[in-house]
């Protein structure tokens, strides 16, 4: 079981709030992504959730029992940072057994979770090495292996994967969500880049200086953004926005659209513009394009075989009205 609530959980340090009163339900077996810019509280929520940081009012309960005011050891939750904070003298094998071992648990029992451990996170064959001799990407396994062994309610993960390099960012998300599969043990998982929210996620939360922006599968927050500040944090790349007289068309303060549903068109189209970046990447090309009357111009994502180049006149229309968001003058979505 590994059911989180938290109940008007608020945080000040000081007299500082940074998380004012939320109200959050994480269900059993859930992967839920925190997601925001940097100084938006994620990791002080996830913190809080830990009981490494004291709640300033409301509380947490964690199977139903109010967690506020026990200990981090005693919650039964198991937390991976982002630095890996292994033991550079003792074995993988010893690095993961560590918790057991301070727990009081029979050789025996040690062993036979040690095993399974490495087994489900391939570190069997590494198992006699020492962190000196393993990529980052293998220290974090460990470093999640020395979770697993707790068999924890739920697993927290505050930004496990920011010291690798991209290509084992992308390797590692897809064993953290293999081994979720693998588990169907709850999971919450803090990072500030939206691309490991909408492909890791079953739910994500988006938080802005302490606030829920919105919450929802990555697939909601993508098709109806609650607000401007969802709608250009979700999605890559980012949304483009326009304001002004093409937005009143639309009966708007600001409409956006995103970059694949823009479509460029040698002939006609709404607006009309000359190509400045073209960004070639094979499969797709990124158009930016410069607009008269539009401050920031528009970004497109068209097919990679796009025959448009810098300096080109292109006219650029929205592939649907359905595709275009309309904002008020408050920033929140006009349905």
């Amino acid at each position: 079981m590994g059911r989180i609530q938290l109940k008007q959980v608020e945080k000040s340090f000081g007299d500082v709030q940074v998380i004012p009163p939320l109200d959050l339900e994480i269900e059993d077996g859930e992967f839920v992504v925190f997601v925001g810019p940097s100084g938006c509280g994620k990791s002080t929520l996830l913190r809080l959730i830990a009981g490494l940081e004291d709640v300033t009012g409301g509380h947490i309960e964690i199977n139903g029992n109010n967690a506020t005011t026990i200990p981090p050891a005693k919650r039964g939750l198991a937390m991976v940072f982002q630095s890996y904070a292994l033991y550079p003298h003792m074995s993988v094998r010893k690095n993961i057994a560590f918790p057991l071992k301070m727990a009081g648990l029979s050789q025996a029992e040690i062993d036979q979770k040690v095993e399974s451990a490495a087994s489900i996170l391939n570190l069997a064959d590494y198992i006699d090495r020492k962190p000196g001799q393993l990529s980052g990407g293998q220290r974090q396994r460990v470093a999640i292996g020395r979770a697993i062994v707790r068999s924890p309610d739920a697993f927290l993960f505050d930004e496990p994967l920011s010291n690798l390099d991209a290509a084992l960012r992308v390797n590692m998300r897809l064993e953290i969500s293999e081994l979720h599969q693998t588990l169907k043990t709850t999971m919450i998982y803090v990072t500030h880049d939206q691309v490991e929210a909408m492909t890791m996620a079953d739910k994500i939360v988006v938080l802005r200086a302490g606030y829920i922006e919105q919450v929802g599968s990555p697939l909601e927050l993508y098709k109806n953004p609650a607000n401007l500040f969802v709608a250009g944090f979700i999605g890559s790349p980012k949304m483009n926005f326009i304001t002004g007289a093409d937005a009143k068309k639309f009966d708007a303060h600001t409409i956006g659209v995103r970059p694949e549903h823009l479509v460029a068109s040698k002939t006609k189209g709404t607006w009309k513009g000359t190509v400045g970046v073209s960004e070639h990447l094979g499969s797709d090309t990124f158009l930016h394009v410069n607009v008269d009357g539009l401050e920031n111009g528009l970004l497109i994502r068209a097919d990679g075989d796009v025959e448009l180049y810098h300096g080109d006149t292109v006219h650029i229309s929205p592939e649907d009205k359905s595709r275009v968001y309309r904002f008020d003058e408050k920033g929140l979505a006009i349905r």
